[in-house]
């Protein structure tokens, strides 16, 4: 620990690290931290940087996808996803909660959508979580971020998305061949219906791409629809599961995606949905680390706080 007083530089204060600092410090007792390029005073019971309280940082929040549904089923939409700025206050504590996919539902005589995904917590940022794929004669996708697609056993319309987060399912078809279910709807894109012949699934709507954690990810991409036949309905690029063909299950969204989970195949044979992807929170902020939670990573004169799972981040 220094300090010094020079006649023509002018009073600096005390300088020490995190680790260094003070072990039994006074009320007001004021010094540099050099490891967060902060100044910092003891407030009696915890250390509060005191320079540039407030400090803005760029986020990402992505809400966890549905779960596919189950039966000639809608694959699931994607997690809300939210990005923008934020201002943080140094030294307090935010709650960040990731969210969970949603479950694949299984057809078994009794028709249930695939779950919701769960939301994505920041401070006053909510995504929320994608909506559920329809199964076998389930009248319409659920909505959430994005909206999960319709099943093909009744042409069923695909679900809505949250306004400013993501975007509709698609409806599934009884087509002139097979019966299809509808693509769920991405962070970037609708979800798209099966062709008219029903013998490929819709494919789900695409993701969003952000390069907030230092090189270009995609997120939120929705879920494929399930058919009959063997052509797949591919998931939407940002991790969305594909649907399942031939009487199979719908493949899982890749997690921390965001991503639906893919419909399943089959009439009145029990097949599953795909599960959905968790989802993800990111924070970025210029310069050196000011902050702790999540895995730190730095990129760009940037630090990065990723979160996969809940946990909190501190100022």
């Amino acid at each position: 620990m220094t300090s010094y007083i020079g006649g023509t530089t002018g009073v600096a204060p005390a300088q020490w690290t995190t680790a260094g600092r003070p072990s039994s410090p006074l009320a007001g007792q004021l010094g540099w931290n050099t490891t967060l390029s902060q100044l910092e005073s003891w407030t009696g019971s915890q250390w509060q940087q005191i320079t540039s309280l407030l400090y803005s940082a760029s986020y990402l929040v992505v809400a966890g996808g549905g779960g596919g549904g189950g039966g000639t089923a809608g694959g699931a939409g994607a997690g809300g996803l939210l990005t923008g700025t934020i201002a943080f206050s140094s030294g307090v504590g935010y709650t960040v909660t990731v969210g969970a996919g949603g479950a694949g539902s299984t057809y078994s005589g009794s028709p249930v959508n695939g779950v919701n995904g769960s939301n994505s917590v920041i401070s006053t940022l909510t995504a929320t979580g994608g909506g559920g794929g329809a199964t076998y004669s389930i009248t319409t996708g659920s909505s959430g971020g994005s909206g999960g697609g319709g099943s093909g056993v009744t042409s069923s319309a695909g679900g809505a998305a949250t306004s400013g987060q993501g975007n509709a399912g698609a409806a599934g078809i009884v087509g002139s061949n097979n019966r299809a279910g509808g693509g769920g709807g991405g962070a970037g894109a609708v979800g798209l219906s099966p062709p008219a012949n029903g013998d490929t699934g819709g494919v789900g709507g695409a993701g969003t791409s952000s390069s907030i954690s230092g090189a270009a990810v995609n997120y939120g991409g929705g879920g494929g629809g399930g058919t009959a036949s063997t052509n797949v309905g591919a998931g939407g690029i940002g991790g969305g599961g594909a649907g399942g063909i031939s009487s199979g299950n719908g493949s899982a969204a890749t997690v921390n995606t965001g991503g639906g989970g893919g419909g399943a195949s089959g009439n009145a044979v029990a097949t599953t949905g795909g599960n959905g992807g968790s989802g993800i929170v990111i924070i970025s902020y210029a310069g050196a680390q000011r902050g702790t939670g999540g895995t730190v990573t730095s990129s760009g004169g940037n630090t990065i706080h990723t979160f996969t799972t809940s946990g909190t981040y501190t100022a």
